[in-house]
């Protein structure tokens, strides 16, 4: 059955292309500094978005036709939406997609039952994958929504929910090593808290890390080779999240001997809630070695939410694959659509046209983000701007030879610092315009 007859594959028709059901810019076998677009971005379609949206709200339920979806929260249900979603990755030629444990399979009166429900999910995606060639981004499994976890997974104040979460860790793992899964993420959802007055920070952290050690530790025993990956989120729906940021979560993992099996997964609506753009907690990750893949989509600026929209700005696109391509592109990590259609966008096809439009501003951000690195005119003012510390006094203090004693010496010798230059940053924003 097709759940989307009236969609064809999404072809590539180029930039003068007014068809809303065609790439305009995502042309997958073009090759940009050395790889075609479709290794750079390696695109992947979220399941719960897209696949168990609904469109509701706090003011009012659903209102998205799903043709799908009978409602009801049954393994058949979902063995229906497996072949729904397939054919949807399909017709957008997206390489991966990407899912909670819950999304894909309902829960059951017990653990056992629920990992049985999911095994057999499962073995739909696996044969849906091996018939059409789409690939399993990320796997993860959600420790939030269930009441259970009220006070978090693995820093909750009860010890059996610990344990529980613990096995559910396990059994996604599990499954997404069988699916052939690149990267395993951990979303914190609930992993913060509401009040100091009732909370034992240290405590909470330690267990927290005492999960991650434990799923380091099942990953070498089964061989996943996958990599792991944290989910920066500064609030909702707790007050404080622990993974608040980037800088935050690299102070964790460092804290307690994480950081050589974790990197980051970052989403630009995580960083705007954090008080940072997209392109700085890339450039603090980046840096650290710790950049690994990314969730696309924006949030809107008037509301102090998470919206979780389709990507569309082309500022935002270039400046987030200019870091990519700074740090050497993807190694398992990839562009991953954590965005949902608007409330009002309710009928099947409005999939289609947020997907096609967040892929184009992608693949346009590229675009432009090559241009730029090719012409080097930003990337030659960064580097002359800092020219004072190439050679003489400058090299001294970065090669460890200078101490206060000879930097006291040397400016009493000269008297004052040389005059600063201008950062020039009207201008550096000018030439950025030159390329949009």
């Amino acid at each position: 059955m097709a759940y989307f007859p009236e969609i064809a594959k999404i072809q590539y028709e180029g930039p003068k292309s007014r068809n809303p059901l065609a790439f305009r810019w995502y042309n997958a076998s073009e090759v940009i500094e050395g790889k075609t677009m479709k290794e750079h971005l390696r695109f992947s379609i979220v399941y719960w978005h897209t696949m168990r949206g609904t469109g509701s709200d706090p003011f009012g339920p659903g209102t998205a036709i799903r043709p799908w979806d009978d409602g009801s929260n049954s393994v058949d249900n979902a063995l229906t939406r497996v072949e729904a979603a397939f054919e949807l990755f399909q017709k957008l030629d997206a390489p991966y997609y990407a899912f909670h444990d819950r999304d894909v399979a309902p829960e059951g009166s017990s653990l056992r039952e629920t990992n049985a429900n999911l095994q057999k999910i499962a073995d739909s995606l696996k044969a849906h994958q091996q018939s059409t060639g789409v690939k399993l981004l990320w796997g993860t499994a959600n420790m939030f929504s269930n009441p259970r976890f009220m006070h978090g997974a693995a820093t909750t104040c009860n010890a059996e929910v610990f344990a529980y979460a613990a096995a559910q860790v396990k059994k996604a793992m599990e499954v997404t090593k069988d699916l052939g899964g690149e990267n395993y993420v951990f979303w914190g959802g609930r992993e913060g808290y509401q009040s100091l007055y009732n909370t034992d920070m240290k405590r909470e952290l330690d267990h927290l890390a005492k999960l991650f050690h434990m799923a380091v530790d099942y990953a070498k025993e089964i061989g996943f080779k996958g990599q792991f990956l944290i989910e920066p989120k500064p609030k909702e729906p707790t007050k404080h999240q622990y993974d608040s940021d980037a800088a935050a979560c690299i102070n964790f993992l460092r804290a307690y001997d994480l950081l050589p099996y974790f990197k980051l997964n970052l989403e630009t609506n995580h960083a705007t809630l954090a008080g940072h753009t997209m392109m700085h907690e890339m450039d603090y990750s980046g840096m650290q070695d710790a950049l690994g893949s990314i969730d696309a989509n924006t949030g809107d600026l008037l509301l102090g939410w998470d919206t979780d929209q389709f990507p569309t700005d082309y500022y935002l696109t270039a400046q987030t694959m200019l870091m990519i391509l700074k740090y050497g592109g993807f190694k398992t990590g990839g562009v991953n659509f954590d965005a949902k259609v608007r409330r009002e966008s309710f009928e099947p096809i409005d999939l289609f046209h947020a997907h096609v439009g967040g892929m184009d501003a992608f693949a346009r951000g590229l675009r432009i983000a090559a241009e730029i690195r090719k012409e080097g005119l930003i990337d030659q003012f960064v580097k002359n701007r800092y020219s004072s510390w190439d050679s003489g006094i400058g090299a001294e203090i970065e090669s460890g030879k200078a101490s206060l004693a000879s930097l006291e010496k040397f400016m009493l010798e000269k008297g004052d610092a040389s005059p600063n230059e201008s950062g020039r940053q009207e201008m550096l924003e000018n030439i950025f315009n030159l390329y949009i």
